[in-house]
Order: C-alpha cells, then structure tokens, then sequence
C-alpha cells in the first residue's frame, strides 16, 4: 500500500498520527507526512484515512 499525503489539503490536525502513529506523523512544516515504511496494521491506516477531515491522505 502506498500512500501519500496531499499537502495543499492538510491543516496538520494530526487525526492521522493519533490513528495510526507508525504510519504517519506531524512534521516541521506543519503538515501530516508518511513514514518511510508503515508499521500500523491495514485496518488502522484505513482508520485514518477515513477520519481525515479534508481527505488529504490518498492511496496511490
């Protein structure tokens, strides 16, 4: 699964990173960002990209 964050709709409320902490991550720039390598289980990182206020996670 690969995935990616568009960051012209991310506000950085950080929905992602409570969900799935191991996946994704709030970074400097304010912004929701992908770890190199998700380690959260397939049903967590749905969790967040479900969650997301703006639908800013996308599945490539």
């Amino acid at each position: 699964m690969k995935l990616k964050i568009d960051k012209t709709k991310c506000i950085g409320c950080g929905t992602c990173e409570i969900l799935a902490s191991k996946t994704f991550k709030v970074g400097e720039d304010g912004k929701g960002t992908v770890l190199p390598e998700p380690h959260d289980d397939e049903e967590m990182i749905k969790q967040a990209i479900e969650s997301c206020p703006l639908g800013a996670i996308e599945i490539e």
